[in-house]
């Protein structure tokens, strides 16, 4: 079986968040279960030059833009055992950043039809094209309107997963002819609610909809969560299912990572865990006292359960418990925690910022770390930080539900709130403290957060699955 993977981004050439981790692991992931998959990517202007130098020429050819044809570039390179694509336009992608640009629906809408163009012009016939979010979102309705006739095209199964499906990709509806050549008569595959909406267009299109959690793929029929989108998933509910997404193993491992103050496993993390909690405390300006570290490393904007924590957050220090707080985002955000250490000097540690580095010293040194979201598709931090042995405290929706159970049975591995209550929230995390100072019970739970197992492993299975399921469609 033949898989193309489309992205708009992946680690290490160039990502933004989440769709960056996991378009970089899961190919891999999946070719070590014996499938053959490829990644085909836009070539972005800030591709680091380590990689750009080592990009081989394929061929170019033109690609059908509304009633224009634009160059396409394609370049290959082989990384960790993966095939790479890069189609290049200096126009669309020469720039600084990945999005956020007035031509963004242009520049996907060409990236969509290069990706089907390709496929004239590579050695690889593809049973299978995976497309991830609104930016390749377009893919299997082109492939449906334009190429569905070719004996190249006929058999070729469609998949489309949503990340995230706030960022859908609306348009007004005049880009329609001009910008994304789909006529009036095929217009109804794209409008939805007034306006052109990608994401609509490959749910429509696409043989299987996935999204990158269990409890996502249910959440999102719900209007709390669907951004407008239930009444159609409902709907398509037959070719929705989810697939809680994975981590790298291999580059967040404790017992390796270079960026923290000692390395451990779950053999010798009592020690080391507590060396790596020093230069945590050391670097946010903590007093070292032997109180639990609650972690945060995260977007500082509402969908993340900020509100939550400002209405508690003096409450969790009162209650013997210091905070260490990695991010940027909103400036109200910003300014609030900045206020908040200000006020709890060697209590409470902020930088507004995001440092790779820093985060993994968090992960590492921190006791607890907290993630209360409003929504979350899948989530990875959560994940990362019970590698790091750092147990997390979540709220119960999307993967965060689907990754971290109560410890309160006593079989768990992080504590957890259901309902969106900022005190709901602080009780989760006043259990929390209690279990640390029960000192030997508390030790067995960060040993059983360092074994959970959440490599892409168990994922890339899910995924071949589902690919040998469509494949036996119509």
């Amino acid at each position: 079986m033949n898989v193309l993977f489309c992205a708009s981004e992946a680690t290490p050439f160039a990502a933004s968040g989440g769709l960056g981790d996991v378009a970089g692991s899961l190919p891999r992931a999946i070719r070590n279960r014996k499938v053959a998959c490829r990644v085909v990517l836009p070539l972005y202007g800030d591709m680091k030059p380590e990689y750009r130098e080592k990009l081989t020429y394929v061929t170019n050819f033109t690609v059908p833009v509304g009633w224009r044809n634009q160059y396409c570039g394609l370049f290959e390179l082989t990384h960790d055992g993966v095939k790479y694509y890069f189609l290049d336009n200096e126009y669309y992608f020469k720039r600084t950043g990945l999005y956020g640009f007035y031509d963004d629906g242009e520049r996907y809408a060409f990236f969509s039809r290069a990706i089907l163009e390709m496929l004239f012009h590579i050695d690889f016939a593809p049973d299978i094209i995976h497309t991830n979010d609104w930016q390749t979102a377009l893919v299997p309705v082109y492939l449906n309107l334009y190429y569905r006739h070719l004996d190249k095209f006929r058999s070729i199964k469609s998949v489309f997963t949503i990340h995230n499906i706030q960022y859908q990709g609306k348009y007004g509806l005049e880009i329609l002819e001009d910008t994304l050549a789909i006529g009036r008569n095929d217009s109804a595959i794209l409008e939805y609610d007034g306006c052109v909406n990608f994401m609509k267009g490959a749910i429509e299109c696409a043989d299987k909809v996935t999204t990158v959690s269990p409890t996502y793929a249910y959440e999102i029929l719900d209007p709390w969560f669907s951004h407008g989108l239930d009444g159609l998933l409902r709907d398509k509910r037959y070719k929705l299912c989810g697939i809680l997404n994975g981590i790298d193993v291999k580059n967040y491992n404790p017992a390796t990572d270079p960026n923290i103050a000692a390395n451990f496993d779950e053999k010798n993390f009592a020690e080391n865990k507590l060396l790596c909690k020093k230069d945590l405390q050391q670097l946010f300006g903590l007093n070292e006292w032997p109180v639990p570290v609650v972690g945060m490393v995260t977007r500082l904007v509402a969908h993340k359960g900020l509100d939550l924590v400002c209405h508690v957050a003096q409450d969790i220090v009162n209650s013997g418990m210091q905070l260490a707080i990695l991010g940027s985002g909103d400036s109200d955000y910003e300014r609030f925690f900045s206020e908040l250490a200000a006020r709890n000097l060697g209590a409470v540690g902020v930088q507004i910022a995001f440092k790779p580095a820093v985060a993994r010293k968090v992960y590492a040194g921190a006791d607890m770390f907290l993630m209360p979201s409003k929504s979350e598709p899948c989530g990875l931090s959560q994940m990362v930080a019970l590698r790091y042995g750092t147990v997390p405290i979540v709220r119960e929706t999307g993967g965060l539900k689907d990754s971290i159970k109560d410890s309160g049975d006593g079989i768990g591995n992080g504590f957890t709130f259901r309902s969106y209550n900022a005190h709901d929230m602080l009780n989760a995390c006043l259990r929390a403290k209690e279990g640390y100072d029960h000192y030997d019970g508390w030790k067995e739970l960060v040993k059983r957060d360092i074994q959970c197992d959440f490599s892409w492993g168990a994922s890339a299975k899910q995924y071949v699955d589902m690919y040998e399921q469509v494949c036996q469609l119509w």
